[in-house]
């Protein structure tokens, strides 16, 4: 969902110095299914042609809305999967990241949850008009995959993440109290230098 309070991309390039900076606060989802893969999004920078990353599912927390209640609307908008609340573990990682892109930079805090379903056929049917242009395919992937691809993929620590996350997943099964959430320090992923 678009924040109705956040301008529009113009995913047109800007000169680095005249581009705009926007803050903003995420929540992002590693969505694992019954096969033990990761559901990874391809997405691009449409002022820098050929440009490609992976990227979970998720995207800004509106006003008023919790990180939780985000994610949980973020996972249906991107890939048509309704779960309850009490379906996520997380948080896992707190981590404040810089985004540069030819158009914008986006300096965010993003909030990481994960979640286990059964395998499924993702739907696009909720991405937004920018989403449509920008992520341009998905895929499940193996730990095998992720750990032997050239690929870059948004968090560069994502396999450590799921680690974490299954850490996680297991305590709360067990009836442990949810620890805070990690702290994953500030970061840059960008295909223009912030």
């Amino acid at each position: 969902m678009t924040n109705p309070t956040e301008p529009a991309r113009t995913l047109v390039p800007v000169p680095a110095a005249e581009r705009p900076r926007r803050v903003r606060r995420t929540a992002r989802v590693l969505v694992v299914d019954d096969r033990d893969r990761l559901l990874l999004f391809g997405d691009t920078d449409p002022g820098l042609p050929g440009s490609r990353w992976w990227i979970t599912p998720g995207g800004g927390v509106d006003p008023g809305e919790s990180d939780l209640a985000a994610a949980v609307r973020e996972l249906e908008e991107e890939t048509g999967l309704a779960v309850a609340p009490s379906q996520m573990v997380g948080p896992v990682l707190v981590r404040r990241v810089v985004h540069g892109y030819t158009d914008v930079v986006l300096d965010q805090e993003d909030v990481f949850y994960a979640v286990w379903v059964p395998a499924f056929e993702v739907s696009d049917a909720g991405h937004t008009p920018e989403e449509r242009i920008t992520m341009t395919e998905h895929r499940w992937w193996s730990r095998d995959e992720i750990a032997g691809t050239g690929a870059e993929i948004w968090p560069a620590a994502v396999l450590d993440l799921w680690a974490e996350a299954e850490v996680r997943r297991a305590s709360a099964a067990a009836g442990d109290p949810a620890p805070p959430p990690l702290d994953g320090g500030q970061v840059e992923e960008s295909t223009v230098p912030a």
